[in-house]
């Protein structure tokens, strides 16, 4: 077992995305005293993500989330990254795969994204990372993504087609949930906004008419553009078939 002796490395720290993934490295042998494992530090991670946001996560805040030395957190997870991806393969294990097709291929997508989005919503932190910073391959996501394009090539998708079509889907669940968490208007704003395009309508009469900065129907909003993105695969599996 290879046993990291460096000096741990500090909590501002870029990013590592050359580095061994958290999930190809085997967990610590234990040492004396309570037991910290993954599962504890997982746990701790989502719940201080959820309650303080990302700003916060810190390996040493987490390690007095813990009740131990920033010492003892470092024995088990090198970097606060492998805390995040840690963090983010825990709510893929809520956002489950159903259990039973539908029968569609298209409902199956709708059933699985739905889920999906619901979760990163749950955990608004979630939505704004970029996922694929470093490898996702955590098994929760794994099964998650195994679902999704498992489903697509049911639907007919094949070869290079099967990859575009699952990065698509999932950009559209993460760009709406990101702009959903992110979004920090109030209604007050809005309507000053709204205002300030009708006093520039000559300018931007779409805008207008169609209420830009009004609109915050979500919801409807996710399902519409989904039901384009689905008609357009559709549309694929036809024209090859």
């Amino acid at each position: 077992m290879e046993i990291i002796t460096g000096k741990p490395q500090e909590d501002d720290a870029a990013p590592t995305c050359g580095g061994r993934s958290v999930w190809l490295r085997p967990p610590p042998a234990t040492r004396n005293g309570p037991p910290l494992t993954r599962e504890r530090i997982t746990e701790a991670a989502v719940a201080l993500l959820d309650e303080e946001g990302i700003e916060r996560l810190t390996m040493r805040h987490l390690a007095e989330r813990l009740q131990v030395g920033a010492t003892t957190l470092y024995w088990h997870i090198d970097t606060k990254d492998d805390v995040i991806d840690l963090a983010v393969d825990a709510i893929f294990a809520e956002a489950a795969v159903p259990g039973e097709r539908a029968g569609s291929w298209r409902d199956d997508v709708v059933a699985l994204l739905t889920g999906c989005r619901a979760t990163l919503l749950k955990h608004p932190w979630s939505a704004a990372l970029p996922l694929r910073q470093r490898p996702v391959i955590g098994p929760n996501f794994l099964m998650w993504m195994e679902y999704l394009q498992a489903t697509l090539v049911r639907a007919g998708l094949t070869g290079r087609h099967v990859q575009a079509a699952c990065w698509l889907l999932y950009s559209h669940v993460q760009g709406s949930t990101a702009s959903q968490s992110n979004l920090r208007w109030t209604d007050a704003e809005r309507h000053a906004a709204h205002e300030q395009l009708g006093r520039h309508s000559h300018r931007y009469p779409t805008l207008l008419d169609h209420s830009y900065v009004l609109d915050d129907e979500w919801d409807e909003n996710f399902r519409l553009g989904l039901t384009y993105v689905l008609d357009g695969l559709e549309a694929q599996i036809r024209s090859a078939s």
